[in-house]
Order: C-alpha cells, then sequence, then structure tokens
C-alpha cells in the first residue's frame, strides 16, 4: 500500500516542526554551548559528529549529532572498541539524548520531521524487504513510533514494523503523542541499549531480503 498523505501531513506538519525546532534551539541554546564546550574538552574535535543518512525517497543527507565517542587506538593505530571509546560522558550524552540536539538543525533544513522513523544507516538501503523500505516513505524523525516502543532494546524486525505501522497512520495526535512519550522515555533512560551491543547491532537483512536476493541471482 502506496503511503497517501492526509490534511495534517499535506499542510500542518512541515511548518509546525519547523517552528517548534527553531523555538527548541532558541531555548535550548545555553544548552548546546555547554556540552559543545565539554565535548571539546573531554572528547576532542569535531564536536558535531556529521554522517550521511537516508531520508525521503532514500535520497542521502547529512545528519547532525554531538560526538560521543573518543579517537582512542591501540598499539597498532588501530580505533578500540565502541564501549571503550564511548567512555561514561558519551554513554550518558546517549542515554539522555543530548546527543541527537543538533539534529534539530536537520529539522529546521527540512530534511528530518520532528516525529518519523529513526533515519539509519546508508548502507542499509539495499538490505530492506519491500516491507521495509516502505519507511523511506516520509521524512525521517527526530523521534518515532519505534523509539517510544523500545527504542534498541527491541529487534530490527519489530523496529520497521512499527516504522511502518507509523507511516500509515499519521496524525496531529499521534504525532503529539509520540512527543510526550518520548521526553519520557529520555527521562527514564529506557530502551538504550540492545541485549548484546552499547547501542545496536548492524542489521544485516532480513531472511526475506536475503531470499529475494537469492532470486535475482
Amino acid at each position: 500500500m502506496k503511503h497517501k498523505k492526509g490534511f495534517y501531513e499535506k499542510y500542518i506538519k512541515c511548518p509546525q516542526d519547523f517552528v517548534l525546532a527553531l523555538f527548541a534551539l532558541i531555548v535550548l541554546s545555553p544548552i548546546l554551548l555547554v556540552i559543545a564546550i565539554t565535548v571539546k574538552i573531554k572528547l576532542g574535535s569535531p564536536v558535531i559528529f556529521r554522517q550521511d543518512r537516508p531520508g525521503l525517497n532514500g535520497k542521502v543527507f547529512r545528519l547532525y549529532k554531538f560526538r560521543t565517542m573518543s579517537d582512542e587506538k591501540d598499539e597498532n593505530g588501530e580505533l578500540l572498541p565502541d564501549e571503550v571509546r564511548l567512555g561514561k560522558f558519551g554513554k550518558f550524552l546517549r542515554s539522555t539524548s543530548l546527543d541527537e540536539l543538533p539534529s534539530l538543525i536537520n529539522v529546521l533544513r527540512l530534511e528530518l520531521s520532528l516525529v518519523g522513523p529513526r533515519p539509519l544507516l546508508v548502507k542499509y538501503l539495499s538490505r530492506y524487504n519491500d516491507h521495509q523500505s516502505r519507511r523511506h516513505e516520509v521524512r525521517p524523525g527526530f523521534t518515532g513510533y519505534a523509539q517510544v516502543n523500545g527504542r534498541n532494546a527491541i529487534s530490527w524486525e519489530e523496529k520497521f514494523d512499527y516504522d511502518v505501522q507509523y507511516v500509515d497512520n499519521i496524525t496531529f495526535v499521534g504525532d503529539w503523542k509520540i512527543i510526550f512519550k518520548t521526553v519520557v522515555k529520555v527521562f527514564k533512560r529506557d530502551g538504550i541499549t540492545s541485549d548484546t551491543s552499547v547501542t545496536m547491532e548492524e542489521f544485516m537483512g532480513s531472511a526475506q531480503t536475503a531470499e529475494n536476493t537469492n532470486k535475482l541471482r
């Protein structure tokens, strides 16, 4: 089923995103400054982490976040494991979602919505099955339905199912419920890590994706 925009998504959602993101950046600017200075002192430069992510219809944009990992290396010059480079300060930024605040700039640039499927890695694009790829029928979000239903503590398949459910049911009330639930989740620090990783394991594709790939060979 192809996504069809309703009145809210056509005429309200985008202006609402812009106004709220601008307001948040102005109000939170002192906090952003303090975090930036602390990141510079504890982790070094660059303070802002930039990474290409797929957005609406898979179009790639550059996502902004605060840096959370150091560049610590072993005796062979190889970067240490993520859990070592993350450290207490990086874990604090992630658990409170403070590292995400620079992404509000992406909302102002209309690359992100406040609510939508979270933008993942570009290399995952070829690993989605048809159902999972529907998450790109709308703009990705600063937060999303999957984030308030487990975040990194649920499986990739569950996360993508929530994303597609959101794509098919975008409403004003639904978005605000997700925003309020996100605030609660952040304060409780729920679902920050998975069972086996400090964040979330790499998505390698579902069984259906692999089956479809083999059929094409």
